[in-house]
């Protein structure tokens, strides 16, 4: 009896074959075998929405050859990802290859394990067409945001412009942060901040001041703390209070989506797309030397924090042998998943606690190693035992020499705080917070009304800093507190909204460009529900409620559709006959056609030279970045350029003579040993003229005061 499953990926085939043996065909579907076909809008608003599906272009074979596999197999199972978007793809897959869907053809794979495999298996069921309806209404409901605002903003700014019912309100996010940014008015602070010395030790600490006799302080301008400065000169110093304690830090919960995203990017520098490539790849199976095929993690689309009680004890007896039982908690650990999760699948963890990131290594790429460690730690570390803390806490205070410290009515007071490890617990292996401003702070023994020594007292000048720019894991971070979109879509989204020059990377933020914020603000100005957070996440809990089987979809598309129109029309009378115009860069460039300068303007596939003459005169042409650097292969210029995907990488302009391309950032030193451009390459400088291989560290930003002291971040 032959038995075909068909599954989205064929990374899997080979992991799946491994474990079900020559009984089973695995073939792959390559992700979606139907879409909404792109030319025209194809979903039929005046009969209920009804999506007009096609073949997707290119897949025409692949079906032929599902279809011819079907009819000589005795039985067909549906393993596509365990997730909506899997649901709608098997159901696609069920309606072309005349599958009956009375039928328990679908099975899941939460994790590509001999178990997971042999589990899912063991357990079809059929298409849950609540998950499909679900899936179908986010499309459909994508779609039309797309088809019918799209053309208006591209009227109205430029053409071949687009809105999404979630990337527009990415961008308006990144937008108003701006908008923040920009109205933001520093205030001024001072601090004061003193070094003192204690009886039982020669070991200088530091104290901050915290106020006076009145009760806290804020110093505001140099006069105040020049005042305070002239008081404490002639002021002698003790301990007023001496508070020490214990206290407990708990693990972070095993990742969900989101976190692993956020985490990634701020521990590895990776890219949400890159993350979700790798845990991807990671999932669907390794080849571990001495093992074969092993899918390393479980599924990595997921918001819930469930975890398996297998997989805890697992984990439990790794724990033990590993570090001892004292690095148990007293009791099992578990986390609480946010109401509105779906709780299909586990937190996304390690399949085997047992193969450790060293074990795998050598197996695995430099990301996918990077990706795994992170998760096996994250997971483990869930489970592991507080870490406890020594805490201690000094009040200081300060009177004038004449007077007593307990009778004194005038007085300043300073503190000061730190702790020690009392037991390290999880940290051991996985700390949350990678930057504590505590750590490290270890005050001499002190005691009530120990007398201290002033070593240094010293005023700096602050300034109140306004919103940082959203970071990718930022921007994840409050997607998701915002409920917007879902955690499979994160990824997806900044990649669009840079793809369509919305929003720039500069360093590691996202910035609006003029276009992102003309677009931005034409959405808010007349179509401002649409592009609001509270009315996106209220469709998001509509979904949910599709899946779940509480609500029919139709109804959600009507309730939707019907507000959209009411509102595109009364934006087309408002805005009749007007147009936005972006402003335009002027360059010192002369058009060849009629020698006016030439303007640099963006279209849909980045920004080009034009004439300001248009529409007299129509002459367009690339813009070349310079870089200043030369070639080190044949002289020419370096410049730069940007991939389809919108990375930006440099190479020759003497291309395709000339095939110098490389993602290190040219510079205009020199190579102290054959005179070419420098490179930068993260913290270095390198030479990459063949043969040469000088390599230096770059020079520090730091500024240097003119006393020889590094200046304050806040200077």
């Amino acid at each position: 009896m032959s038995k075909l499953i068909i599954v989205e990926s064929p990374t899997k085939i080979k992991t799946i074959k491994e474990h079900l043996g020559s009984d089973y065909e695995v073939l792959a579907s390559m992700g979606h075998i139907r879409d909404l076909p792109a030319a025209k809008l194809n979903v039929d608003v005046k009969n209920d929405f009804e999506p007009k599906y096609a073949v997707i272009k290119g897949k025409e074979k692949l079906v032929k050859e599902l279809k011819k596999a079907v009819q000589e197999s005795d039985e067909v199972l549906l393993a596509t990802d365990p997730d909506r978007e899997g649901e709608a793809i098997s159901w696609h897959l069920a309606t072309l290859l005349d599958l009956d869907m009375d039928k328990a053809c679908r099975v899941t794979f939460n994790e590509i394990t001999k178990t997971g495999i042999t589990s899912g298996i063991e357990n079809p069921h059929k298409i849950d067409m609540d998950l499909v309806n679900a899936q179908q209404t986010r499309r459909i409901l994508d779609r039309l945001v797309g088809y019918r605002l799209s053309p208006f903003v591209s009227q109205k700014i430029r053409r071949g412009l687009s809105a999404g019912r979630v990337q527009s309100v990415a961008v308006r996010l990144i937008v108003d942060r701006e908008d923040e940014i920009r109205a933001f008015v520093p205030e001024e602070y001072w601090s004061l901040d003193a070094k003192f010395t204690a009886p039982s030790s020669r070991k200088v600490f530091k104290s901050a001041f915290t106020g006076d006799e009145t009760g806290k302080i804020k110093i505001t301008n140099k006069e105040q703390a020049d005042d305070y400065l002239k008081r404490l000169d002639t002021s002698k110093y003790a301990v007023a209070s001496v508070k020490k304690g214990t206290r407990k830090k708990q693990p972070a919960p095993p990742f969900i989506t989101s976190t692993l995203q956020q985490d990634a990017s701020r521990r590895l520098g990776f890219q949400t797309r890159r993350t979700m490539k790798v845990a991807q790849e990671l999932y669907e199976g390794v080849e571990i030397k001495g093992m074969g095929t092993v899918g390393l993690i479980t599924y990595m689309r997921t918001d819930s924090l469930r975890v398996s009680q297998e997989a805890r004890d697992q984990a439990k007896d790794f724990i033990t042998q590993t570090y001892g039982e004292q690095y148990l908690p007293d009791k099992e650990r578990y986390f609480k998943t946010k109401n509105k999760a779906q709780d299909a699948h586990e937190a996304i963890r390690p399949t085997m606690i047992s193969l450790t990131p060293a074990q795998a290594k050598e197996s695995l790429t430099p990301d996918q190693f990077k990706l795994y460690n992170l998760i096996w730690q994250r997971f483990l570390a869930s489970l592991m035992a507080a870490c406890i803390q020594n805490t201690v806490r000094v009040e200081i205070k300060a009177v004038d020499e004449k007077d007593e410290f307990d009778t004194a009515t005038k007085f300043c007071t300073f503190s000061t705080s730190g702790y020690t490890i009392k037991f390290d617990g999880f940290t051991t292996l996985y700390d949350v917070d990678t930057e504590d401003s505590e750590k490290g702070i270890i005050l001499p023994e002190l005691a009530n009304n120990d007398a201290l020594k002033l070593k240094e007292i010293v005023g700096n000048q602050h300034f109140t800093q306004p919103p940082a720019r959203f970071t990718e894991a930022s921007l994840v971070k409050e997607l998701e507190e915002n409920g917007v979109g879902r955690p499979s879509t994160y990824a997806s989204i900044i990649s669009t909204i840079i793809s369509r020059e919305y929003v720039v990377r500069e360093a590691k933020t996202l910035k609006p460009t003029e276009l992102g914020e003309a677009t931005t603000n034409l959405l808010k100005s007349q179509f401002p529900k649409f592009v609001s957070t509270k009315f996106t996440a209220q469709m998001e809990s509509f979904l949910d409620e599709v899946s779940e089987g509480k609500v029919e979809y139709i109804g959600v598309l009507h309730e939707f559709y019907d507000e959209l129109e009411e509102t595109l029309k009364k934006a087309k009378e408002e805005m009749q006959g007007v147009k936005i115009e972006l402003e335009e860069d002027k360059t010192d460039i002369p058009c060849e056609k009629c020698g006016k300068l030439m303007v640099i303007k963006t279209g849909r596939f980045g920004k080009f030279l034009a004439c300001p003459g248009y529409p007299d005169c129509k002459n367009t042409k690339p813009l070349i970045m310079e870089t200043g650097a030369l070639c080190p292969k044949c002289g020419g210029n370096v410049i730069q350029r940007k991939s389809k995907k919108g990375y930006v990488f440099f190479g020759c302009d003497n291309y395709p003579n000339c095939d110098f391309i490389t993602w290190d950032q040219p510079t205009k030193e020199l190579c102290p040993e054959c005179n070419k451009n420098l490179f930068k390459r993260k913290s270095s400088l390198v030479c990459l003229n063949e043969g040469c291989g000088y390599e230096a560290k770059a020079p520090s930003k730091k500024k240097k005061a003119d006393d020889g002291e590094e200046k304050s971040k806040d200077e």
